[in-house]
């Protein structure tokens, strides 16, 4: 038997429930880990809320943890008792002492803090994943270089297109140099690395926060201007920063309380990159409004993107050389013993955290 963070039905922070449970030993496939620290992620308030479907009630709670392989199904994989992994899970399992894992999902890492990889790692993944991915650049024109005129020119008018050459130049476009980018809000666990990462690779990085002590952390991760929002108006600020060009994207995980703003921020054929709803879900968009603007809107997320495991270990990688180089520093604010994570719950909810919050399994030394 291991001690896990239960759930039986939807509810607040007080549904978690702290027991026993049975995990038996790996079936084909299978390894058996012990875990060391385990992240703690808005998306799991998504799950035991409701907003996000489960597999199945009961469940245990969890996304992501670093661990140690305790038990292997006999050539099942390449990894061998004591090595330290992680895992990033669909759903739901990682709080617990202990947990059944498929071994090919599993990651080995290299000698790394524990610590820094729970609160690194989904974080990182999103924020990779935002500027690299789901974030299109659709303002800059195409590098027209001599070898694209080559090939240009040997294509026939039934090979393609001049929409065709543009959207292939376009393919790989990311935030780049001198993207303007609004971050709502800019000192969460995902946020503060996307806001590195922006300014990173060149962006003019507008960060909101509530506090003047958030101002003063949202400064420090590469945010160009910081916004309070409880004392200044957002789009008024924007309009004022960009001399009322307005910004290229949007990146909203506030939901409710700022989604109109957000989009009120951008620029003709803007992009609005909704990631999180901690203010609840916001009012329905009608198409027209987006129509006036010309304006794009997603809602991406790395569970139901369907990456491969080689688009996800490549990732994985780029964050874990990104945290080791210093690139992204990462603030392991908030460590909470796994008994209390009731109490970790309540206050992310309540905005009483800043940076990464990690689970510990009560007795595992830091």
């Amino acid at each position: 038997m291991v001690i896990a963070i239960r759930v039986y039905e939807l509810g607040g922070p007080e549904v978690l429930k702290w027991e026993d449970v049975k995990i038996g030993d790996p079936k084909e496939g299978e390894i058996r880990v012990k875990n060391k620290a385990i992240g703690v992620n808005f998306i799991v308030i998504y799950f035991r809320t409701g907003v996000y479907k489960v597999p199945e009630i009961p469940y245990t709670l969890g996304t992501e943890a670093v661990g140690v392989v305790i038990a292997i199904r006999a050539g099942m994989c390449d990894l061998t008792i004591g090595d330290v992994v992680y895992h990033l899970g669909s759903a739901t399992g990682t709080y617990a002492e202990e947990q059944i894992v498929l071994a090919d999902k599993e990651m080995p890492l290299p000698p790394i803090d524990p610590l820094v990889v729970a609160s690194a790692m989904v974080k990182g993944l999103n924020a990779r994943f935002i500027v690299r991915t789901w974030f299109k650049n659709i303002h800059s024109q195409p590098k027209v270089t001599e070898e694209l005129e080559s090939q240009t020119q040997e294509l026939s008018e039934e090979d393609t297109t001049p929409n065709d050459v543009e959207a292939s130049s376009r393919s790989n476009s990311y935030v780049e140099q001198g993207h303007k980018v609004v971050v709502n809000t800019a000192v969460g666990g995902v946020w503060s690395l996307l806001c590195q990462w922006e300014n990173m690779l060149g962006a003019i990085v507008i960060g909101t926060v509530s506090t003047k002590e958030k101002a003063l952390q949202a400064k420090e991760d590469g945010c160009h201007h910081v916004i309070l929002y409880k004392e200044k108006d957002l789009v008024t600020r924007v309009v004022e920063i960009t001399s009322e060009e307005g910004v290229d994207v949007v990146f909203d995980s506030v939901g409710k309380d700022t989604f109109q703003g957000s989009l009120a921020c951008l620029k003709h054929r803007g992009y609005m990159v909704s990631y999180g709803q901690s203010s609840g879900t916001p009012d329905p968009v009608s198409l027209s409004s987006l129509a006036t603007e010309s304006l794009f809107l997603t809602r991406p997320s790395v569970r139901t993107s369907a990456f491969s495991k080689d688009e996800m270990h490549e990732a994985m990688k780029e964050v874990l050389a990104n945290v080791a180089s210093g690139t992204l520093r990462v603030r392991v604010n908030h460590i909470y013993p796994l008994s209390q994570a009731t109490q970790a719950h309540a206050d992310m909810a309540g905005r009483k955290t800043s940076g990464s919050i990690v689970l510990i399994p009560d007795g595992v030394e830091q």
